[in-house]
């Protein structure tokens, strides 16, 4: 029988504010997603805009979930906390468990992304599949190296990634104003699948662009009065990147030929090379790369933090309980980054398009378990104090932030379902013996 929850850890000092915890709802949201996900979305066309805003509407009910639940429960782990005291120990492991899932893959796609910018500076990374894959390993294992050092250090150097990651996006989202191209939305539906269909498909890609809105609830623990701070970052990160993502896939597609945008691995700086000339492509490239390593490094400190809260509680082995000098476990980012090494060297002979859509669909399903579960544990809170205070919105919000997961998913091709499922479906026998033991 897993042992009862461990008590939070007292620290005189928590290195995470508003600024740096927004920094980081912001940075992992704002990654690899929005600079290669227009590429990804350019065979849908126009539709591709309203799966942006279904996107966004139903993240905002997400968003406003983790927002109610931080402020009740500001505990260590975020969605796996709330699965645990809400539903026990099997519906706490599924979420960690399958959000760790949810993070190897979307840590594969986030490298591959940044080593695809970075190949606009440097040619020859992506010359053959070895070398690129090579140049992702080099990338994966020198920011776990950097999150062994301490969560102070991560978040600072979130925070300065963050800030220079806006430059070029903001500069885009300025430019959509000046270069908006209506028939650039056409053809509209150029799949001739019907629009819902098609809505749905989209959604599946870019609710990946959404997925870290709960980042601030996982180092609650690290974080300065979390009821508050928490609550204020997850709000502020998501209107800052939602911002960013809409007035920037409006600006690509206007400026970039459909036919060519379907073939970039670097939309955001060949269409800075029409607007701007050969350096701003170069300078776009550069930030792009800053933003994917600034995402990469967000997600390398969470892929430590939530199998740490679940070994403190025994539902995974003792050696991934933090150093409680540094906040951090050693050995769940070793071994996380080690998985991820996996999938980018069994994956990449598809080309980095094709692998990146792959993975973040993986990582996408992955992340299913941990926002239905978050859902549910925010609406048996709201029926639990119904009898003292009804309170509708809440309601109302959280079905249709169900209804947006189950959807959302419901997008995901088969090849990318079989993967994930086997992946997620792996843990259980941890799970047993764990129990066991």
């Amino acid at each position: 029988m897993p042992s009862q929850p461990s008590p939070e850890p007292v620290s005189n000092s928590k290195p995470l504010g508003l600024i740096i915890c927004c920094a980081l709802v912001v940075g992992n949201m704002i990654g690899s997603g929005i600079f290669l996900l227009p590429a990804s979305l350019a065979s849908y066309g126009g539709v591709s805009i309203l799966g942006w805003l279904a996107t966004a509407a139903g993240a905002l009910m997400t968003a406003l979930v983790f927002v109610r639940l931080s402020r009740r429960f500001p505990k260590q782990g975020g969605p796996y906390r709330f699965a645990y005291d809400h539903f026990g120990p099997l519906a706490g492991f599924s979420v960690a468990w399958s959000y760790w899932v949810s993070i190897w893959c979307g840590n594969a796609a986030i490298a591959v992304a940044g080593i695809s910018y970075l190949s606009v500076l440097f040619p020859q990374l992506t010359d053959s599949p070895v070398i690129a894959a090579g140049a992702s390993l080099l990338l994966v294992w020198s920011l776990t190296f950097l999150n062994t050092r301490g969560v102070r250090q991560a978040g600072i150097f979130q925070l300065i990634t963050t800030g220079l990651k806006l430059l070029p996006l903001v500069a885009m989202a300025i430019a959509a104003f000046f270069v908006f191209d209506g028939s650039a939305l056409q053809p509209f539906n150029p799949s001739e699948e019907p629009i819902s269909v098609s809505i749905a498909a989209t959604a599946a890609l870019t609710l990946w662009a959404f997925l870290g809105i709960e980042s601030a609830t996982i180092p609650a623990e690290n974080v300065r009065d979390p009821k508050v701070t928490i609550p204020r970052a997850t709000l502020l990160g998501f209107a800052i990147a939602t911002s960013v993502y809409l007035l920037g896939q409006i600006a690509i597609m206007s400026i970039v030929p459909n036919e060519q945008l379907q073939n970039s691995s670097a939309p955001f700086a060949d269409a800075a090379k029409f607007l701007w000339g050969e350096w701003a492509g170069y300078a776009v490239a550069l930030g792009a790369a800053i933003s994917c390593i600034g995402a990469l490094n967000g997600w390398i400190l969470l892929q430590g933090q939530v199998p740490m809260t679940a070994a403190r509680d025994g539902l995974l082995p003792k050696k991934f309980v933090d150093d409680k000098k540094s906040g951090v476990s050693i050995a769940a980012l070793v071994f996380s980054s080690g998985i991820i090494s996996v999938l980018v060297i069994a994956n990449y002979s598809e080309g980095l398009v094709a692998l990146f859509t792959f993975a973040i669909l993986m990582s996408t399903l992955g992340i299913f378990i941990p926002y239905l579960l978050s859902i549910a544990a925010d609406l048996k809170t709201t029926f639990v104090r119904w009898p003292v205070k009804r309170n509708y919105l809440n309601v109302i919000t959280g079905l249709l932030a169900m209804f947006y997961c189950l959807w959302a998913v419901s997008g995901i091709g088969s090849k990318s379902l079989i993967w994930g499922t086997v992946l997620i479906i792996s843990g259980l026998p941890i799970y047993w013996w764990m129990k066991k033991e």
